[in-house]
């Protein structure tokens, strides 16, 4: 069975999640920056409400993977934070500045979440060598890598994914994501073999909101009074496609 992780943007979408059959959720503020590390509360509420695996995400900030001494040490206090909750994984990655997976304090970062799971996350697709990089994480003792083929998205990127899974050979879970959808799965299993997926799953969902100020925005350049979440029936859909696809 091929299975699938929910990049999960609150608590609520997180539930759907697992009420669709997610294996996983992948636990994220700020998706429109590709995903920051979600609150205390939110972690503590999916924890409490979930009986899924559930990994926050270790980022301290949208843009690069590069972070300075203060970001890291945040870093750091997020990683204990959620293994004092329980997590049974965190998403992370860090990056040097001449794109090379950052050995050092990745180890550090790892042993620090030791015995929860690791997955090496879409910082993966920003190295210079997604060979090189792909021996250094397995060397690290990630068990996954999220990762688009460092294409744009996942099936840009299906050929290389098909590529790094075979150099993996069992080694770690090779993970497609990014723009994965009812419309392109099946295709980007067919090409990758991959054993697991990740997608948002997401719909818009409208304000219940009947008073509206349109004359100004909170600073989101999308219609203020709606917002994403995902949903249980397009996680089931999703997986269904994936496990029909030949």
């Amino acid at each position: 069975m091929i299975e699938m992780e929910v990049c999960a943007n609150s608590v609520t979408s997180a539930i759907e999640a697992q009420l669709g059959g997610a294996k996983r959720v992948e636990l994220c503020a700020s998706l429109t920056e590709g995903g920051t590390t979600p609150s205390y509360s939110e972690i503590v509420m999916s924890k409490k409400m979930l009986d899924i695996e559930v990994y926050p995400i270790i980022r301290p900030r949208g843009g690069d993977f590069l972070y300075s001494a203060l970001e890291f040490e945040l870093m750091k206090e997020d990683v204990r934070l959620c293994k004092s909750l329980g997590c049974e994984g965190i998403s992370t990655g860090i990056l040097t500045s001449d794109g090379k997976v950052d050995k050092i304090r990745c180890a550090e970062l790892f042993e620090l979440a030791s015995p929860m799971k690791v997955t090496f996350h879409r910082a993966f697709d920003m190295t210079d060598n997604l060979e090189e990089a792909l021996e250094d994480i397995i060397a690290l003792g990630a068990v996954r890598i999220l990762t688009s083929g460092g294409k744009s998205s996942a099936l840009e990127g299906a050929a290389v994914l098909s590529k790094l899974i075979e150099q993996a050979d069992g080694r770690i879970s090779i993970m497609p994501g990014a723009g994965v959808n009812i419309n392109n799965l099946a295709e980007i299993i067919s090409i990758t073999g991959a054993k697991e997926f990740h997608a948002s799953a997401r719909l818009v969902v409208s304000s219940d909101m009947t008073y509206r100020n349109d004359a100004l925005n909170m600073g989101a350049d999308a219609d203020e009074y709606s917002t994403t979440l995902t949903n249980a029936g397009l996680v089931k859909k999703l997986l269904e496609l994936a496990n029909s696809a030949e």
